[in-house]
């Protein structure tokens, strides 16, 4: 037992991407996903692979809670707070995301009012206990919502508990004792963190997944013991980690981000091996389209999630931000006879027209198509045959309306969806202050290589990246994934009274939770980074600031509160004088989990022999345009667009007027 396997289920395709450690060899393929039961196209991929005991881990990248948040589908929830703060998650904020739409309704918590209760107890703004908990009160509400018996799960967010957590803690053991069976999330496991209604956000969001997250990766373990899969599972966190099938139950909020996060680890270990430092990473998949960056050989972090505006989930994650674009985004006339294109997606069953499994509507798959970008008969390798009359049959009827042919209406189709696309490549460039010239575009996802020229041309960036495994390269991700945990607590301190023991323990005892918890995954050997959140005092939001403090002797003291001084400056262009707030302790720990070695080509041996030619529709109409089989590429070939790069799971489509280059492992450098 030697191979690692990484899989990721998407909306439309499941991928694997096995890797033999003893070997050294790399394998990917695909099929399709089963939505209403995901275990089975797990199965059936494992299956393709071969000898299920040679399997020695299976690295997992789900959407189940995903979905469930984006969905709304989840269990009844029973908030608990501090006696008087009942309406926090109702009330919000004051803000709003349209100022001038009269329309617009603010969304709903995962929770209903009726649902939510006080009890007494308080805890002061310095952790002291200033009420203790009625625990009878507790009780009684227990018995009553078992009386009841609609409760599926319990939030439990009282103020103040991130500095005292005992009677969160006590309020979870009333329950379990009271309420067997029904699972309870507490702030200070969640999010211990100050301002209210994130924190009780968050909380509710852990509870609200809770009972969905724990039937389907409950019955996938007891399924997959049953087909004869005994290797160890994980789960992948939201901040790239990994996480065990009964610790994602336990959390299921840390992997509502899961799948997305594979490919951009792949692009930086990629990005390592070529000495790229600046990524813009673009997955697109049958339904949707996320984006990410690499600056400076470092992905980016956040806790400014929202599933929906108005629902923030403040975990650790790479920064990934997702649009409705994707191979089966469908394409219709609205209200003002303008196409548009997404979010709404055939996924998976019935799938785009031309998949012949009954979809009629017209999709970005069914353009590729009609304007030869894919191949009717080499779609997956020559395993799934497409139906070309069905596309144009369902690109018709749009072409109609518009007075246009299907091949103009197709290519429109796919104009409008790579404009979506770009739309969404700027929220992570230049709306975050980055130069699109400085980066590297990193395509991957079925669909992404078939966009890459387009994109460039449109986003303005230069130098293009198609990867090996594109198709699959979440999976493949997830094969070379670190293990990865987040430790955060707010520590309020100020720089004229700052207190050095109480930072010393507040920082050692976040840094042994993330020993302690990579030990129980079997990392023994942790990288320990800390920071803190700081700002001037009476500001409102904070600068993360790495520290290497352990002691807090003055010299580190002053050394933090000096950076924080020049990276203030350097950042708003003006430093004020003290005081200063340490608001947020921050540690992060990871542990490799075992190192994956990229294959090498080999050189050229002389010209490279096209495998076919076929007419593909660009801006100015039909091309002759030779196709070659990424198979045989080597280190030296060069190829001039128009182009295009058949592999088993995506086409590369290389546009007129640029150049594509192989490098030493493969991957396809494209050039403007």
């Amino acid at each position: 037992m030697s191979t690692r396997i990484g899989v990721d289920i998407g909306g439309t395709f499941t991928d694997f991407v096995s890797y033999d450690e003893a070997g050294r060899a790399l394998r990917a393929w695909k099929n399709l996903s089963t939505p209403d039961d995901p275990i089975q196209g797990i199965m059936t991929g494992l299956r393709a692979f071969g000898d299920i005991d040679e399997i020695s881990a299976v690295r997992l990248g789900t959407t189940v809670a995903t979905n469930a948040l984006l969905e709304g589908k989840g269990a009844r929830v029973a908030y608990v707070t501090t006696q008087g703060f009942r309406d926090i998650p109702f009330i919000g904020r004051g803000n709003r995301k349209h100022h001038y739409d009269l329309g617009w309704v603010k969304p709903k918590p995962f929770v209903k009012r009726r649902d939510a209760y006080e009890v007494c107890e308080r805890v002061g703004a310095s952790g002291e206990v200033v009420t203790p908990l009625d625990e009878d009160e507790v009780a009684r509400l227990a018995n009553a919502l078992k009386e009841e018996g609609v409760v599926e799960a319990v939030a439990v967010v009282l103020l103040h508990s991130y500095l005292t957590p005992v009677h969160e803690r006590r309020i979870k053991a009333i329950f379990a004792e009271r309420l067997p069976g029904v699972p309870v999330s507490i702030s200070y496991d969640v999010l211990p963190k100050w301002k209210e209604h994130f924190r009780s956000s968050t909380t509710i969001c852990d509870a609200f997944i809770k009972p969905v997250v724990a039937r389907q990766l409950g019955s996938m373990r007891r399924q997959l013991d049953a087909n004869g899969v005994r290797a160890p599972v994980v789960v992948m966190r939201s901040n790239g980690g990994e996480m065990s099938l009964a610790a994602a139950v336990e959390a299921p909020i840390q992997i509502a981000v899961s799948g997305p996060t594979g490919g951009v680890i792949a692009a930086k270990k990629t990005a390592e091996l070529l000495g790229l430092a600046n990524l813009v990473t673009l997955d697109m998949g049958g339904t949707s389209t996320d984006v990410s960056t690499v600056v400076e050989g470092r992905e980016k972090f956040t806790t400014d999630f929202e599933i929906e505006w108005g629902r923030p989930v403040q975990i650790p994650m790479i920064d990934i931000r997702t649009i409705g674009a994707g191979g089966g985004s469908i394409a219709r006339i609205d209200a003002g006879g303008m196409l548009v294109v997404g979010p709404e997606s055939a996924g998976a069953h019935p799938g785009p027209a031309c998949y012949g499994k009954g979809g009629l509507l017209p999709t970005v798959t069914d353009a590729n198509v009609v304007l030869g970008r894919i191949s009717a008969g080499n779609f997956l390798g020559g395993t799934m045959a497409l139906d070309v009359e069905a596309a144009r049959r369902a690109i018709a009827p749009v072409a109609g309306t518009l007075g246009s042919s299907i091949e103009a209406t197709a290519y429109a189709i796919l104009r409008i969806a790579n404009n979506n696309m770009v739309g969404a490549l700027h929220t992570v460039l230049t709306e975050q202050g980055l130069d699109p010239r400085d980066f590297t575009l990193v395509t991957f996802g079925g669909a992404g290589p078939l966009h890459v020229s387009d994109l460039m041309e449109e986003a303005s960036i230069p130098k293009g990246l198609v990867p090996n495994f594109p198709g699959q390269f979440s999976a493949f991700g997830f094969t070379m994934a670190d293990a990865r945990v987040d430790r955060y607590r707010t520590v309020q301190l100020n720089s004229r009274r700052f207190d050095a023991v109480r930072a010393a323990a507040s920082m050692a005892a976040l840094v042994e939770e993330c020993r302690t918890e990579l030990a129980a995954q079997g990392h023994h050997d942790a990288t320990i980074s800390r920071s803190v959140e700081m700002r001037y005092l009476g500001q409102n939001y904070e600068l993360e600031i790495p520290v290497e403090a352990e002691a807090f002797t003055p010299d580190e003291i002053a050394a933090i509160l000096d950076t924080f001084h020049d990276t203030h400056e350097a950042r708003f262009g003006f430093r004020l004088a003290d005081p200063m707030e340490i608001v947020n302790f921050l540690v992060t720990g990871t542990a490799q989990t075992g190192t994956l070695e990229f294959p090498r080509v080999g050189t050229s041996q002389g010209e490279l022999t096209e495998r076919s030619r076929r007419n593909v529709w660009f801006a100015d109409g039909w091309h002759e345009t030779p196709v070659y089989d990424r198979a045989d590429l080597r280190e030296g070939h060069a190829l001039q667009g128009p182009s295009l790069v058949e592999e088993n799971a995506s086409v590369t489509v290389l546009a007129p007027g640029m150049t594509l280059a192989v490098d030493g492992y493969g991957n396809l450098l494209i050039s403007a």
